[in-house]
């Protein structure tokens, strides 16, 4: 970590022994949902057409996993998403969600552009029909022939997690990539809520990073929660893990909406555990009065590297009786100031050299985030 000078940060010994205490290593994920079981995906030095990233850093992006759906958006019809510029198309095939690249194999028209039954999908240009693990299974005018197999589709992993369908383009045989854990999502008592997805024309680091920042509160946020009266930013120490870094950060300012009728004791402190799983997933657990707890995650899929798509998970157990759609509305309010700041940034990317911006105390978490990038051995793609 660097100050404002580009002089590595000294962590404070008390800080980092609260900090510490809060955290609770070693946390499981969830057992997986597996969809579908399919195909070999493409080599790991094959990239998609119109690429907007480097070579190697598209390779080591496209281990990890993404939600590129909501599970309830899929239906009987294709749907059609982009993931690090790989085009795909999602179809339900019974009881399994097949994501497969979205070009039918005999003359290339997208298959979102077909028609599907809840049981295969149909391409729009000769009715070729594709079903359960992307096999080709009906070529309407050879009826009676075989089918050979470069008919099949080349498919991809799909898992249902957190009301999302995830995905990895290269999956790594050592299987060291894993969907990021969310904490309560599946523990009795707490409300599980899939919000809409939210499109954001900028670099998904950007708006991660923006996610972890505490000192944009009483600035960005305004219009929601936000106090410009309350800007001060208590000193808090990230602490390293496997996955990425941990942040406890305690302060005075709510996490109400403006106008909520909540009451909040005179001496609460709000704390805010932030978990942050590499590349572009953390969770943010916030302790409302009352015992009460929120649980946010944060996925910014990036569709390509000036486009992320930013997937919302929830958990909570308070307030359950409220309408779900409180919740769609009040945190849409929420991304759409932050999006408007991500969209404004220049350099579009996320610069991993120190000394290309100033910094402050309060910029720990950023400094954080871009040195565990840096060190994993992502390039200058970020500042591209």
């Amino acid at each position: 970590m660097f100050d404002a000078g580009g002089e590595p940060l000294q962590p404070c010994p008390d800080c980092y022994s609260v900090s510490k205490a809060g955290y609770k290593t070693g946390m499981m994920a969830a057992p997986a949902t597996s969809i579908s079981s399919n195909r070999a995906s493409p080599p790991a030095d094959q990239l998609p057409r119109n690429c907007t990233f480097e070579a190697a850093d598209w390779q080591k992006l496209a281990r990890f996993w993404y939600p590129v759906a909501l599970a309830r958006d899929i239906g009987e019809q294709p749907l059609s998403a982009r993931l690090l510029d790989e085009e795909l198309v999602i179809y339900r095939a019974g009881q399994q969600i097949i994501i497969a690249g979205d070009l039918c194999p005999h003359r290339g028209v997208p298959l979102s552009m077909g028609h599907g039954d809840g049981q295969s999908i149909a391409c729009a240009y000769h009715g070729f029909r594709f079903g359960a693990e992307g096999r080709c299974i009906k070529v309407p005018a050879h009826p009676g022939s075989a089918i050979p197999g470069k008919l099949h589709l080349r498919t991809y992993p799909a898992i249902e997690r957190y009301g999302l369908i995830w995905t990895c383009l290269r999956p790594d045989e050592t299987g060291s990539a894993s969907i990021p854990p969310m904490p309560h999502w599946d523990d009795a008592g707490f409300q599980q809520i899939t919000c809409p997805w939210i499109d954001i024309f900028g670099f998904a680091g950007r708006q991660m990073e923006g996610f972890l920042d505490v000192a944009h509160f009483g600035f960005v946020h305004t219009g929601t929660f936000g106090d410009p009266e309350n800007t001060t930013v208590p000193s808090y120490i990230p602490v390293p893990t496997r996955d990425g870094f941990e942040v406890e950060y305690r302060s005075s300012l709510s996490n109400y909406p403006h106008g909520s009728d909540q009451p909040v004791p005179e001496d609460f402190v709000w704390l805010r555990h932030f978990r942050v799983h590499l590349p572009f997933t953390a969770t943010l657990s916030i302790d409302f009065p009352d015992h009460g707890r929120l649980v946010i995650m944060n996925a910014a899929s990036p569709v390509s590297a000036r486009v992320t798509r930013l997937f919302v998970p929830i958990a909570r157990n308070f307030d359950t009786d409220r309408p779900i759609q409180e919740v769609y509305d009040f945190n849409r309010r929420v991304f759409e100031e932050d999006k408007a700041i991500v969209e404004a940034q220049k350099p579009e990317c996320l610069p991993l050299d120190p000394t290309l911006e100033a910094h402050v105390m309060a910029d720990r978490s950023s400094i954080a985030y871009r040195r565990a990038l840096r060190e994993r051995g992502f390039s200058h793609f970020f500042t591209a």
